[in-house]
């Protein structure tokens, strides 16, 4: 009797397993399936334009040849910038006004900086000009002299998309690892009072904040995380001016403070500036691991932690309890 119970157990066991085999499988040629899709159509796009752009670059180089650093730090700062600034400018009137209707009415903490307080304000963007100016614009700088002893940065050639493709989902894990473990190691008492604490006076972010830190975070955990991965790879500076521009917006994402619509959800950070012990990466794939969002897990927050492709808040359709807010 025992045996034919423990066969039938065993069948099934090995029954689920199957199914999961098949299921994962499946999902994974799909997936293969669907990416060798995209990226074949996106490489066409990519190939059929790609004699226009080179065009363009070699234009671009030609006209700044033997100051090959100017156009180097056009493409890994001005540019970078102007995407920033531009993003956060229009994030701003909506801080400062609550208007419009359209997109303040995505706030994820619903009462918080409805409008923001102008002095905090003020005083934080001159920490974020002095952060850019004085500690991102010397670093981008001092990292020429090395990309172009790794790789001249200003190569002829522009990179292939699938060439960037790799690059770009290797710098995504080298800032989550070096972003991850450098924000938790700002947590530790000892560095969270004299440095981090300066960034989380803001427990309700706004965009522009995303760079408001302590000059010894903003280089740690800014700056270090994002460098890494074209320092390592040698990267052309199409591909540095793209990485940085991508890193500026989601990090302003992140902290913006409004879900919206078809664009990464913030909601992750956002618990963090609100709980300050949890949600520390980018990714969350360390918190996973970690279990340094376990608390998240348990919140409407978490449940709203989506990509939104409809027009509802999710603070309407996901609301929080009446009974206790998360």
């Amino acid at each position: 009797m025992l045996h034919n119970e423990k066969s039938k157990q065993e069948g099934y066991i090995w029954g689920s397993m199957r199914r999961t085999a098949f299921i994962l499988g499946s999902g994974l040629l799909s997936f293969v399936a669907f990416w060798n899709s995209v990226t074949w159509h996106l490489q066409r796009f990519w190939g059929a334009s790609g004699y226009f752009w080179q065009a363009q670059w070699e234009r671009l180089l030609t006209t700044f040849e033997g100051k090959e650093w100017i156009l180097f730090f056009i493409g890994a700062i001005q540019v970078p910038c102007l995407f920033f600034w531009s993003f956060n400018g229009l994030l701003l009137v909506v801080d400062t006004t609550g208007k419009p209707n359209f997109i303040s009415r995505y706030r994820i903490q619903v009462g918080k900086n409805e409008p923001v307080d102008p002095v905090k304000l003020r005083q934080s963007i001159r920490t974020v000009l002095f952060n850019q100016c004085m500690v991102s614009f010397p670093m981008v700088v001092f990292l020429y002299p090395f990309l172009k002893w790794w790789g001249d940065p200003c190569r002829r050639e522009l990179p292939t998309f699938h060439w960037f493709l790799l690059e770009l989902a290797i710098f995504t894990l080298i800032e989550e690892v070096l972003f991850y473990y450098s924000h938790r190691l700002l947590h530790h008492p000892t560095f969270y009072k004299k440095i981090h604490k300066k960034h989380h006076e803001w427990t309700a972010p706004i965009g522009v904040i995303s760079l408001y830190a302590h000059p010894i975070e903003h280089v740690v955990s800014n700056m270090l995380p994002a460098i890494v991965g074209p320092l390592v790879m040698g990267s052309h500076l199409s591909s540095i001016t793209m990485w940085f521009s991508l890193a500026l917006i989601i990090t302003t994402i992140s902290h913006c403070g409004y879900h919206l619509p078809f664009l990464p959800s913030p909601e992750f950070h956002d618990y963090h500036h609100l709980k300050f012990n949890q949600c520390y990466g980018v990714l969350g794939v360390l918190d996973h691991l970690h279990g340094t969002d376990i608390m998240f897990k348990q919140t409407k927050a978490y449940e709203r932690h989506v990509l939104l492709l409809g027009f509802t808040p999710l603070s309407e359709s996901i609301p929080d309890s009446p009974k206790r807010m998360q």
